[in-house]
């Protein structure tokens, strides 16, 4: 499946990669349709747009043909799925928006037992230390020689690839952004997110200073599709992974630096107004999580249809 283009760049239309962020479009605008018919507020679409459409021009414009030419192409590729489209993703509230727009069927059946187990493995694996972990020895494991230059020969593994970037990505700021205790859960993110800019930074330095390329691949062009050698190639995507890599981390770890601080003076009593602002946000979740019944009620007046929320402590 790869090699080396004499054409234009073009587009990667391929079915294994459209009809799934197709069908994911699809399912969030019926369930946004759905929610919208029986909410008092309608969920906010943009987050999970803004991921979407990153996601989907990173996998599929002539981004990913320019990757293949080019190694500090694929870096971008790979920096744009796992430093913004998850991150857009993963803060985009958008679990209870998908529930909502499945289908009766299935959407009934996620109020039974069934999805225990699945619940523990998923509160097991968005723990922050956890996903820290999952998220470092994925982004190591990959860019191994041996695997890397697997992925870029098979179609198929370069999917994989993407795919355990993408899905250890989204549980990583999934675990970062949405902390169960918030008292101490904020600093635990910021403390993870400052280690994940060490662990990046540390392989994009070890690319950089590296005095020869490391995957057959781009070595044997001679010269790459960006018009340097394969060496300085690799040292520029180092500098992409080490630096922009790290400044992101570096800033979402003083954000929760900062959440941290003002949900520490909330639990002294000093900042109890700003906590309450900052909860008063529209949580489609939570209606996915309403029984079975209560998904199919059809709206009787402006909130007739809206299940409880459980009384908070």
């Amino acid at each position: 499946m790869h090699h080396h283009h004499e054409h234009g760049l073009g587009w990667t239309l391929d079915p294994l990669l459209t009809i799934p962020l197709a069908l994911a479009l699809l399912i969030y605008a019926a369930g946004w349709v759905r929610l919208s018919r029986r909410a008092s507020s309608r969920p906010r679409p943009w987050l999970f747009l803004s991921g979407w459409s990153v996601l989907t021009l990173s996998l599929v414009s002539p981004l990913h043909e320019a990757g293949e030419r080019s190694f500090t192409m694929h870096m971008i590729e790979h920096e744009l799925i796992m430093l913004v489209a998850t991150l857009l993703l993963a803060a985009s509230h958008a679990g209870g928006v998908l529930a909502w727009g499945l289908p009766r069927s299935l959407r009934t059946s996620l109020g039974g037992n069934w999805k225990a187990p699945l619940q523990a493995i998923w509160r097991r694996l968005t723990e922050p230390v956890t996903a820290t972990a999952v998220q470092a020895a994925v982004m190591w494991t990959w860019h191994a020689p041996p695997l890397f230059d697997r992925a870029l020969d098979s179609f198929g593994w370069h999917v994989f690839q993407h795919a355990c970037f993408f899905m250890s990505s989204l549980l990583f700021w999934w675990a970062m952004l949405h902390p169960r205790s918030r008292s101490s859960g904020y600093g635990v993110s910021a403390a993870c997110l400052f280690v994940t800019s060490m662990i990046g930074g540390a392989l994009g330095a070890l690319m950089s200073f590296s005095a020869s390329p490391w995957y057959a691949y781009y070595a044997a062009m001679g010269m790459t599709g960006i018009g340097l050698d394969p060496v300085d190639d690799q040292r520029l995507a180092g500098l992409i992974m080490w630096i922009p890599g790290g400044l992101v981390h570096g800033l979402a770890a003083l954000g929760m630096f900062y959440k941290w601080l003002r949900a520490s003076e909330h639990a002294s009593g000093i900042g109890a107004p700003f906590a309450r602002a900052q909860s008063d946000h529209f949580d489609a979740a939570a209606l996915a999580a309403a029984t079975p019944n209560a998904l199919d009620t059809p709206r009787t007046g402006s909130r007739a249809a809206m299940p409880e929320k459980p009384a908070q402590k």
